[in-house]
């Protein structure tokens, strides 16, 4: 017996004997039996029959009686518990008939008085009534604890009882289906058989439910089985629970077959086979037999229209829908607020809110599912504001919000950035008393992730009293895109105890994953994916094509590029961002051909990721070909992400003043991103006046991005400016805004290791700082010189160094000790690595030959024997650098595969802006300097009237 005694049942409201159950086994006839509200068939407490037979003493002028059972029978003919409890009260001590208690336990049962019910169970368990009970008594006795939620009780009852007959399984079977328990239900069925128990025509119903609610097929089929052998097979009951079981098991077709097999069918055998196939997405077929419902003159209901209406929703055909709003006017069914609900869901599927909104406000009763088919029609089609102002007014009209409010509600306030309302909605939930509810708890979580509060959500997250799998890959994904990917792990770890992952669950966890360059632990979340028969369904192929990526394993990448069977934009668009990320323009660009050639239309990303692959690859005429081409040949509007993009390709090339120009120049207004690019080309090459003033318009937009920050201080530090310096750090702490904390990962042997700045708390710690020593004398030892003098036990950054923290020194220090010697090292850090340490891995890597790839916030650092791959140009320099503006004078200009021979060739192909560009630095009176290129040749390069010129 799988009944499980410690879990807490839900609520559950349970009706009076076999007429409740039949209403129970039918979702469709719903409608009759008002749960919420505690309605009944028989609003009285007693049957008729019971009535009749204490009519003698319900008079009320009949005297009191000394029979103290015909007294409380008599009282509760009356409906007066509270008499009838009195009279039970005096009677103590003294066993009372069945029929007394059962007249009391009904009449608790009915009121939903819980304490009174309590007391009475109390007093038959004073007696000896309590060790054999009756069967008429266990009954009653079941059904009110049933009824109250208290399946603990009515267990221990049910154990209690000397004979059960089917009312009595029927009870205990429907309480724990109803209260979510389907697999218990199922073996308190299967019990019924053992204890020989015939089941009847109100058990198969709540089975069959149960079946089709978790979706065992087998067992179902097997229950089909007991149908025709006990003789239920031609009851249109039964048969309808079938359709509905083998539907929701996406059996569609075999619940066809049921269907047309059945000798007579009712509305309702029509709307399960109808809304199966609907709910199995196959439209069409839900359609067809919605139509053959009306050729053959049967009359839908309202249930019937709720199910079209919504279906028309899912189809391309917009007419249909109206067709479908047509019929519903004429057959008058708009007379009914459910088919208004599913109108307004039908056209915001649609994106028709025009259309949803003239209903929504023409509709005279508007329940909460009015509402929130409104408020969530706004949020899905990308209006969370209107959706805000929805929810507003729907306070405003005194409609308490449920569930699914709540939901749409907290995902607008996620899209917005709105944290202050989101918190209010937040407290709102809390007092209803709705924050328990697990979708309003998933909803918080997303928000509050999304609205960078992760400790907030973690918070929540705890709080949540149960936890599905939308829970777990909520909080994953949260950590994950609040750069804390090292937690997001634990938490995917802990999953696994309670809860299966689904296919999002493995996306957020091979990103985290990626987030700290976990390559083994990532391909083991995608090895236990394809067990999970999910390998390659939806995004987990772009999934793991991102962690090949972002560990910086493009060979992997490209491997995993070529064996996709559709590579979608996104495919393209991951490889893309790959290659820019290494500084590989020239891939990109070829990728791109290729991506062109394929007949796969760009987009927007598609062109950040390829106007990023020029600006680190010191591709300036092509990054204007491209930036010019977007609405020219590809239809694409440049948005504020392209324009920054450009910004950024200036700025790194030196051309500031020209960047500055693009800025104002531009059609949109800029925003923080635009001006923190041209901030980061004067950190680049130190034009502290430009750069100050680009800080300024930043933090006019911008005042809480830590990262403009840290930039204007890398300027102020790289040009020695401390006091400036010092006076932007007293604002940061003034504002409450801290740096985080330099952090590095390294993985070893499938376990990943994280690294705090200066952190002490590692177990081979002390062995680390050894390494590290050891290694700094031997590059003394080999004639090299440390960029600084280096203090072991702290790690202290100089003033220039003050946002890096070193941590990656720790990692690949802990690397070299757990690896096996020429092994590679990978580690990945959150924040800038520092030109000393970058200095210092270098020096590391041809010392011990080791190649150590580091992968900080801005690219990747392939260091090999001595030298690394952005050619200490790249990252600090832009990959076109100029080697130095001294006294109006340019100094050797080069990119980074060697000496530009002739600017007037290389940019031949640039747009108008370029050629603009080059007039604007003639107009800066730029003269002729000699110097030496990196490849140790001399060539002047310079203007010369009205031409660029450049000799060797």
């Amino acid at each position: 017996m799988a009944i499980s005694a410690n879990r807490p049942p839900n609520s559950l409201l349970f009706s009076d004997h076999c007429h409740f159950l039949r209403l129970l086994s039918n979702p469709t006839r719903r409608n009759y039996l008002n749960l919420h509200s505690g309605g009944f068939p028989n609003p009285h407490p007693l049957s008729s029959h019971d009535s009749q037979h204490f009519s003698a003493l319900s008079p009320a002028s009949a005297p009191a009686s000394a029979d103290p059972d015909a007294g409380i029978r008599r009282l509760c003919v009356r409906g007066d518990l509270e008499g009838a409890l009195e009279l039970l009260d005096s009677a103590e001590g003294r066993r009372l008939d069945d029929d007394a208690y059962v007249a009391l336990l009904r009449l608790c049962e009915w009121k939903r008085a819980v304490d009174e019910g309590f007391r009475v169970y109390s007093h038959i368990s004073s007696s000896s009534s309590i060790t054999s009970l009756s069967t008429r008594l266990g009954n009653a006795l079941l059904s009110m604890f049933v009824r109250f939620g208290d399946l603990l009780s009515a267990w221990s009852v049910f154990g209690k009882m000397v004979e059960r007959d089917v009312f009595s399984w029927n009870v205990m079977i429907g309480g724990y289906a109803k209260s979510g328990f389907l697999d218990e239900a199922l073996d308190l069925y299967h019990r019924m058989l053992w204890s020989g128990a015939r089941p009847d025509l109100y058990t198969f119903p709540c089975v069959l439910r149960s079946c089709g609610g978790i979706t065992d097929l087998i067992r179902g089929r097997e229950v089909h089985v007991h149908v025709i052998r006990f003789g239920f097979s031609s009851e249109v009951d039964v048969l309808n629970a079938l359709i509905t079981m083998y539907a929701k098991c996406g059996y569609c077709a075999t619940a066809r077959n049921v269907f047309d097999g059945m000798p007579r069918r009712d509305c309702i055998s029509w709307n399960a086979m109808i809304a199966g196939y609907f709910e199995n997405e196959n439209c069409a077929e839900g359609l067809e037999l919605f139509l053959t419902m009306r050729n053959l003159s049967l009359e839908p209901d309202v249930m019937t229209m709720t199910s079209v209406i919504s279906a028309s929703g899912l189809l391309p055909d917009r007419e249909f829908g109206k067709e479908i709003h047509g019929y519903a006017i004429r057959m008058n069914f708009l007379t009914d607020v459910s088919v208004h609900n599913s109108l307004i869901q039908m056209y915001t599927s649609l994106g028709d809110l025009e259309e949803a909104e003239k209903i929504f406000l023409r509709q005279e009763s508007k329940d909460v599912v009015s509402w929130t088919a409104m408020i969530s029609g706004y949020e899905k089609n990308g209006s969370p504001d209107k959706a805000l102002e929805v929810f507003e007014q729907m306070g405003a009209n005194n409609v308490v919000p449920d569930e699914v409010t709540f939901a749409s509600v907290l995902s607008s306030c996620a899209s917005l950035g709105r944290l202050d309302i989101g918190t209010k909605v937040h407290v709102l939930a809390r007092n209803i008393g709705i924050t328990p509810c697990t979708m309003v708890g998933n909803a918080l979580l997303d928000m509050y992730s999304k609205s960078r509060c992760i400790d907030k959500a973690l918070e929540v997250f705890r709080q949540m009293p149960e936890k599905d799998v939308v829970t777990w890959s909520s909080v994953i994904s949260g950590l994950r895109i609040n750069r804390r990917s090292f937690e997001a792990l634990s938490f995917l770890r802990q999953m696994h105890v309670d809860v299966k992952p689904n296919s999002i669950t493995f996306i957020a966890a091979l990103s985290a994953c990626a987030g700290v360059g976990a390559l083994m632990c990532g391909k083991e979340i995608h090895a236990q994916a394809l067990r999970s028969g999910l390998g390659y369904e939806g995004c987990l192929p772009n999934a793991l094509l991102d962690l090949y990526v972002k560990c910086g394993r493009m060979e992997y990448a490209w491997t995993q590029f070529n064996i996709l069977k559709e590579k979608d934009i996104v495919s393209w668009n991951i490889m893309l961002t790959g290659y820019a990320g290494k500084g590989r323009g020239d891939f990109a660009v070829s990728l791109f051909n290729q991506m062109i050639e394929a007949s796969v239309h760009p987009d927007e990303v598609t062109m950040v990721g390829l106007l990023c692959a020029c600006s680190r690859s010191g591709m300036v005429s092509q990054g204007w070909d491209y930036f010019d081409s977007m609405k020219r040949k590809y239809s694409i509007t440049p948005n504020l992400k392209h324009y920054a993009c450009m910004v950024d390709l200036l700025g790194r090339a030196g051309y500031l003043e020209q960047a500055y120009q693009f800025i104002n120049e531009m059609p949109i207004e800029p925003d923080a991103a635009i001006w923190g690019a041209l901030l980061n080309g004067c950190r680049i090459h130190h034009q502290v006046e430009l750069g100050e003033y680009a800080a300024k318009h930043v933090f006019e937009l911008d005042d809480r991005s830590v990262g403009y920050y840290v930039l204007l201080c890398n300027l102020y530090a790289d040009s020695g400016r401390w006091d400036q310096l010092a006076r932007v750090r007293k604002v940061m702490r003034e504002r409450g805004l801290e740096m985080d904390p330099g952090c590095s990962w390294v993985e070893v042997k499938g376990v990943v290791h994280a690294f705090l700045s200066s952190d002490a708390s590692h177990p081979q710690i002390q062995e680390i700082y050894a390494v590290l020593k050891g290694l700094y004398d031997r590059i003394k030892a080999a004639g090299f010189t440390l960029p600084e003098d280096q203090s072991i036990a702290g790690m202290e950054a100089s003033k220039s160094d003050i946002f890096c923290g070193h941590s990656e020194r720790l990692a690949v220090a802990f690397g070299l000790i757990n690896t096996t010697p020429g092994m590679p090292i990978w580690v990945t850090k959150n924040l800038y690595m520092c030109q000393n340490c970058h200095s210092i891995l270098k020096l590391i890597s041809k010392i011990v030959r080791r190649e150590i790839t580091v992968r900080d916030t801005e690219q990747f650092h392939h260091f090999k024997d001595g030298s690394c791959s952005c050619r200490d140009e790249g990252y600090w320099g832009g990959s076109i650098k100029l080697g130095r503006y001294d006294s109006g004078h340019w100094l050797c200009i080069y990119d980074a595969f060697g000496p530009i021979n002739d600017l007037s060739r290389a940019y031949a192909s640039a747009s108008h802006r370029l050629l603009s560009i080059s007039n604007a630095i003639a107009d800066r009176g730029v003269r002729p300097q000699q110097s030496a290129s990196p490849d140790g040749m001399t060539y002047r390069s310079g203007y010369d009237g009205r031409r660029w010129r450049d000799s060797r």
